[in-house]
């Protein structure tokens, strides 16, 4: 109840520039944090380690958005810790100039056609750009700005070019061979807070005007990259407007691409190279943690860890509140014939980096869903539990297309053998895991612990579980329903099966998780606290993460954290 209310608050036009003028107090406050307190940007250590990294490799960390408190604290610590290491780095903000961005989100700009006329409110891009720009201007770090390579031409340029393309063809849309329609249109969904556009009022000038939005952030781009000759650009998520197309121009330059996201265990993130992590961890080869079985401490360590999830204790990213387990066991209490099997589905929250996958077997999550109710109608004697993702509430932004209402609307009645556990229920998704026959998934991340958990896993979409050996993996509906068709599974999959996921969990939890232990969770906007004293915390050798963070950047290294015999 308390999150739809805050939702609906959030959603009123009447009170934006009041949550506007809070976050441009927060962004002068307490919003990012003082790194000079530990870094002294006037000691003699860091004037020479500025100096020195003058002549060393050349490194651009695309930030754009300083409105994001978080991302912007781990891109400045990442320009630091570079920088002492003899990286020559330049961050890059957005000063406004860009027609729409991350930044902007329907709970802060929620007046729909203002926004589609004229852009992110100027109080959005105060709270932006100004502060995060003095954070690294207090350390003497450099600084450039879109506005420094993009003129009024290319903007004109930019809304010319995309009025030209049919609203049909704007999602597909490529400007010179780069996909700048699909990190508008992932922007626009996140605007939204949607997984389709499809009836949504606005839609198409908002997407437009996130299409505008790419062109002129790959257009300050080239240029910027034509004048400061990176050789390397680091960008947090690498989707979306700008961060999406921002790759994209670097490696269409020849440019190393480096992406980083904050990853469920705490202290830990994730990075890439070359692509979002959303791809390269379906992608990544197989030798790089099937050729390292697990000893005995790593695996009482990795079946430790997926035990603490239930929970969330050990992680920093948690969107269900605390289980009851009582009534989680209490099959009948939520609609579930104990007499019957079922089998679980685990959604994903609709707007969440929608990019493109050639092996899903659905056009999208909806269809997925809905298909799947279906068939499992045409099967009474069969038991279908549908939880939905917690996130849909609990999530930043909240989202505003939910599967209850998705199934409501296609379904006049929800069939007998259909159940739906909704986001903000108490019930472990665990102990509905632990009790199923099989479990059915789109792309959540839960995947891949019930894959390690000894559950038959079919994956639909885009898991990163996917291409391990350890799923059902369908790349068309045709497969998807002829797995479906050999129900009803064993309760559990073959030994050497569940130790390989076992194998690929570890990896992906310990290994490719990379932790930062001096980061620490920080309640309220900010999220992270950097715990230290003094600049020797970041030097080489301080702290085994960080190096392997750095030298990544640096070298074109594997981000992974190393397998200790």
């Amino acid at each position: 109840m308390t999150s739809t209310l805050r939702t609906r608050l959030r959603s009123m036009p009447s009170l934006a520039w009041a949550r506007l003028i809070r976050f441009n107090i927060l962004a002068r406050t307490t919003g990012h944090q003082d790194f000079a307190s530990f870094v002294a940007p006037a000691s003699e250590a860091w004037t020479q380690a500025l100096a020195a990294a003058r002549s060393g490799p050349r490194v651009l960390i695309a930030t754009n958005s300083g409105g994001h408190f978080a991302l912007s604290a781990v891109d400045r610590l990442l320009a630091v810790a570079l920088t002492v290491r003899g990286g020559n780095v330049t961050t890059v903000l957005c000063d406004g100039v860009l027609s729409a961005c991350q930044v902007c989100e329907l709970n802060m700009l929620p007046d729909v056609a203002r926004f589609a006329r004229h852009g992110p409110a100027r109080l959005m891009c105060s709270y932006c750009h100004p502060p995060a720009a003095a954070r690294l201007d207090a350390l003497k770090l450099p600084l450039t700005t879109l506005g420094d390579h993009l003129t009024d031409a290319d903007r004109s340029a930019a809304w010319e070019w995309a009025q030209r393309i049919p609203a049909g063809q704007i999602r597909t849309a490529t400007w010179e061979a780069m996909g700048a329609g699909e990190h508008a249109y992932a922007g626009a969904l996140r605007y939204f807070a949607r997984g389709t556009l499809e009836g949504v009022p606005y839609a198409e000038p908002i997407l437009r005007r996130y299409l505008v939005a790419s062109i002129e952030t790959a257009m300050a781009y080239q240029r910027m990259i034509e004048v400061l000759r990176p050789d390397v650009v680091v960008v947090h998520h690498g989707i979306y407007t700008p961060q999406g197309i921002v790759a994209e121009v670097a490696r269409a330059r020849g440019v190393r691409v480096v992406t980083w996201n904050p990853a469920y265990r705490r202290h830990c993130f994730i990075f890439s190279h070359d692509d979002t992590y959303h791809h390269t961890l379906m992608n990544e080869p197989v030798e790089r943690w099937a050729e390292y079985p697990l000893d005995a401490r790593q695996r009482a360590d990795i079946v430790a860890y997926l035990r603490s999830r239930r929970d969330g204790d050990e992680d920093w990213i948690r969107f269900h509140k605390d289980p009851d387990y009582k009534a989680s066991a209490d099959l009948g209490g939520l609609g579930i014939d104990s007499s019957k099997p079922y089998w679980v589905a685990f959604t994903n929250v609709f707007w969440d980096a929608q990019l493109h996958y050639p092996a899903n077997a659905f056009a999208d999550q909806r269809e997925w869903l809905i298909e799947t109710v279906r068939w499992f109608a045409q099967r009474p004697e069969l038991q279908l539990v549908i939880r939905v993702h917690p996130a849909e509430l609990s999530g930043s932004p909240p989202s505003r297309e939910l599967a209850v209402d998705i199934i409501r609307e296609t379904f006049s009645a929800l069939p007998p053998n259909v159940v739906v556990i909704p986001p903000d229920s108490a019930v472990s998704s665990y102990v509905l895991a632990e009790r199923a026959n099989a479990a059915l998934i789109y792309g959540t991340k839960m995947g891949v612990e019930l894959a390690a958990a000894g559950l038959p896993v079919i994956v639909a979409g885009e898991a990163w579980v996917r291409n391990k050996g350890v799923t059902f993996d369908a790349s068309s509906k045709t497969e998807y329903f002829a797995m479906l068709s050999s129900l009803p599974f064993r309760k559990s999959v073959d030994a050497d099966r569940r130790e390989r996921a076992l194998a690929y969990a570890y990896h992906f939890f310990f290994r490719r998780m990379i932790p930062l232990a001096f980061v620490q969770p920080e309640p309220g906007a900010r999220r992270f606290t950097v715990a230290l004293d003094s600049l020797r915390g970041l030097m080489p050798g301080a702290d085994p993460g960080l190096d392997v963070v750095c030298q990544g950047i640096l070298r074109g290294t594997p981000f992974e954290m190393a397998v200790v015999d």
